[in-house]
């Protein structure tokens, strides 16, 4: 993988109508404007503690609403068919393991385990409502940093992209590997929620894009180990408070991410549409 930076999340030139729309929406709220809903939990005052490779997790808003999932930019390499290639559409898509392509395609996406577990749920509703029968479309790049179906030499794959129909509880379950820190960018996973699998499949209708944001301590465990060296020069460089799309807030896309290098790890997040 190369030092250049990659197209997607250019910094406010690229993705400067997302951050304004979501900074006027807080604004406003602010003064009463525009009511906020969010979403809270029985532990949304607290995060636990973790140690080097064992856990995490994620800060909380303390709010006692429930608020949307703040909407994000897909990047330029969504596969969805809104840039070229539409992965959505292709036989095989709809799968729980993502680490590997289907189809024609053989590869296979190396590095640390990573299992994601999204529950979705109905922002109107208080959180309190699963969104079953939903469908979430997840995404990420490799642990070089690349991304499937249009990096220079993955072109052909398509691994780490896949869809899922949510269950009675509202959730959907990836298993993946940890992707890498590339340059510009903190470490993030690609997620698109949709109406329904038929909705999702046909890349129509999408309810919601956002991505979601991993812990520091645990990405610098995963990093310390072979095969991800250049993450560390490019975590060095960064943080979620500059990260030009989780600077203006990451409360609600902030993973707690649990387990450690020798047995994987397990990322959840709740996102209320």
């Amino acid at each position: 993988m190369s030092e250049e930076l990659h197209d997607h999340d250019r910094g406010l030139s690229f993705d400067l109508p997302t951050l304004q729309r979501r900074k006027m929406i807080r604004l406003l709220a602010g003064v009463g404007l525009v009511p906020l809903v969010g979403c809270s939990s029985d532990d949304s005052d607290s995060s636990a503690s973790s140690s080097a490779g064992s856990s995490s997790s994620a800060a909380s808003s303390g709010s006692a609403e429930c608020e949307t999932i703040p909407g994000e930019t897909a990047g330029p390499y969504p596969g969805d068919g809104s840039n070229g290639v539409n992965v959505l559409k292709e036989s095989g898509v709809v799968r729980k393991d993502i680490t590997s392509s289907f189809g024609t395609a053989s590869g296979k996406a190396e590095g640390v385990p990573l299992t994601v577990t999204l529950t979705v749920v109905d922002a109107a509703s208080g959180c309190d409502t699963p969104k079953e029968g939903a469908a979430v479309y997840l995404w990420h790049c490799d642990r070089d940093g690349n991304y499937s179906l249009y990096s220079e030499g993955v072109t052909e794959e398509n691994y780490l992209r896949g869809v899922q129909e949510t269950d009675a509880k509202g959730q959907v379950t990836f298993t993946s590997i940890f992707p890498a820190c590339y340059t510009g960018r903190w470490p993030h996973i690609h997620l698109e929620v949709y109406g329904s699998l038929e909705d999702a499949t046909n890349a129509t209708s999408i309810t919601a894009t956002s991505q979601l944001a991993l812990p520091k301590d645990v990405c610098d465990t995963v990093y310390a180990t072979d095969g991800y060296d250049r993450s560390v020069q490019n975590m060095g460089r960064l943080s979620l408070e500059t990260d030009n799309i989780f600077s203006d807030g990451y409360d609600q896309q902030l993973a707690t991410t649990k387990g450690s290098v020798e047995k994987g790890y397990t990322a959840t997040l709740t996102v209320p549409v």
